[in-house]
């Protein structure tokens, strides 16, 4: 009786692990929003890596987070790194392309509590009398990774955080435009 118990508990093992080697090896998440602000307000804001605080959803967890910044504001190979809570973990970003006003992207390296690297891609097009700002972040996922992604879905979870950025990116761009 127990060797088929111990039997079936490992096909079901065998079967979850064949289960999560099939699942996507990459994810992307995005979401935007419409601002009414011209481009270069909005630009401006996510370009310079010291503006975050700003609006970044993760500065609000995490306020006495300790913050350094390198290399010319809103220039390729500006840096910030940020060391925080368990809210927000350790990590880094780097600005490896600026089109102003219309494209940023940042490579967004996690350290702590896991290890990780992401592009995260910010695109700014005209839309009536505003901006579209779109944000994404695209990765990919290892073994352990994937597994933990058939409980927790990395869209719906970074997207609340993309949503909540951007809706204090819009107020912070509008207010500046006035």
């Amino acid at each position: 009786m127990i060797k088929k118990i111990l039997g079936v508990v490992a096909l079901v093992v065998v079967a979850f692990l064949a289960y999560i080697a099939t699942r996507p090896g990459s994810y992307r998440v995005e979401r935007s929003v419409v601002v009414a602000a011209p481009a270069e307000t909005v630009y401006g804001a996510v370009a310079d890596l010291r503006r975050w605080g700003e609006w970044s959803p993760w500065e609000k967890l995490d306020p006495g987070m300790k913050k350094e910044y390198g290399g010319t504001p809103a220039a390729p190979g500006s840096t910030y790194h940020w060391a925080g809570n368990d809210k927000v973990g350790e990590g880094r970003m780097t600005l490896v392309e600026a089109s102003p006003p219309s494209r940023l992207a940042y490579k967004l390296e996690f350290l702590k509590p896991w290890q990780s690297v992401s592009t995260s891609d910010f695109t700014l097009a005209p839309e009536g009398a505003g901006t579209r700002v779109s944000w994404s972040m695209r990765g990919e996922l290892g073994f352990v990774e994937k597994g933990f992604g058939v409980f927790m879905d990395m869209n719906a979870m970074i997207g609340k955080d993309f949503e909540q950025g951007l809706a204090s990116l819009k107020q912070v761009a509008e207010a500046g435009a006035r």
